[in-house]
């Protein structure tokens, strides 16, 4: 009885490396969320504070708030993706993430 096929044991060297394979990729994909959380807060924080800009210019003086330029439709929101509200201190006119 001659049958081709796996044996036992290279089917668990196969998992075995596809457990390995698992293990390096999974903790580099949380990485990889991370810095691309970062990256759009920060991209988000650059398009408020030109809006700030452009508010005062046509109003020649800032906002109260970021409300205010969600109100007037200068910007539809002020959160990150990961639920970061962003800060603005009206005395500057400068938006920052905490």
């Amino acid at each position: 009885m001659n049958e081709k096929g796996f044996t036992l044991i290279e089917m668990l060297i196969v998992l075995f490396i596809i457990s390995l394979l698992l293990l390096l990729v999974i903790p580099n994909l949380g990485k990889q969320q991370q810095s691309i959380q970062t990256k759009g807060c920060s991209a988000l924080q650059k398009m408020v504070q030109s809006s700030v800009e452009s508010y005062r210019l046509e109003n020649e003086q800032l906002p109260e708030s970021l409300s205010v330029l969600k109100e007037q439709g200068y910007i539809t929101s002020y959160k990150c993706n990961n639920k970061v509200e962003l800060s603005y201190d009206k005395a500057t006119g400068t938006v920052s993430i905490p």
